[in-house]
């Protein structure tokens, strides 16, 4: 089987500070990989290679067989796409933001997005200054579903919610997952991180210590320091 996203030597510095040094590492194509990691691990940098939004200094990412760098970048983001750690709403409607995103939408696509994140359909007309954190966190999923993604990444997506909207949103991914849509979500929770993953990636200041899968004796160590970075 073809992965999902393969990183070959993978390298990226900002400002002078080196991010990822040296990752390579496959994602399988199903399920719902987590990349886990403490604050400052590389975690979201990882993540944002795989639609273009970070480009590596070294190293080569693949997307289903192809280099990344070769794919025009709104196609690659309308086929890979991302909800971020913070829900981000534009000015208006539900609708509105939705049509930012699938200009073309039908009402009935519209409506079906909404109930498949598990809103109602009466929200459409709601501001979105209107919505609760947990409410505004599953438009911006439906504003990136709207489009018909293959591939879902999620930067943190619980981070901002209170705990019964985490769980919501956690098991809307599971489903997702399950209908056919291979995820890759970013956390520094290690008690979320089992709750989820079918696969697992681990860094530690920009390098990969672990990748296979949760249960896997050797992953223990890897998840005990970022739970101990925690407290």
């Amino acid at each position: 089987m073809t992965a999902l996203f393969d990183f070959h030597g993978v390298r990226l510095s900002k400002q002078g500070t080196t991010i990822l040094r040296d990752v390579t590492a496959t994602v399988p194509d199903d399920g719902l990989t987590v990349i886990a990691g403490a604050s400052g691990a590389g975690k979201s940098t990882l993540l944002r290679l795989c639609n273009r939004l970070d480009v590596p200094d070294r190293g080569v990412v693949r997307f289903r067989g192809a280099d990344v760098a070769g794919i025009d970048p709104m196609e690659l983001r309308r086929n890979v796409g991302m909800v971020f750690q913070r829900p981000a709403l534009f000015a208006g409607t539900v609708r509105d933001n939705l049509l930012v995103a699938d200009p073309a939408a039908a009402e009935t696509a519209l409506e079906g997005v909404v109930e498949r994140v598990e809103l109602r359909v009466e929200l459409l007309d709601r501001i979105g200054d209107d919505l609760s954190g947990g409410e505004a966190q599953r438009v911006c999923l439906a504003r990136t579903l709207i489009t018909d993604p293959g591939v879902l990444l999620m930067d943190e997506p619980t981070s901002s919610v209170d705990p019964a909207a985490q769980r919501r949103l956690e098991d809307l991914a599971r489903r997702l997952c399950l209908d056919g849509v291979p995820m890759l979500w970013v956390t520094h929770d290690v008690a979320q991180m089992r709750r989820l993953a079918d696969h697992l990636l681990v860094l530690e200041a920009g390098r990969l210590v672990f990748s296979g899968q949760p249960d896997d004796r050797d992953a223990a160590g890897a998840l005990a320091r970022i739970g101990a970075e925690a407290q």
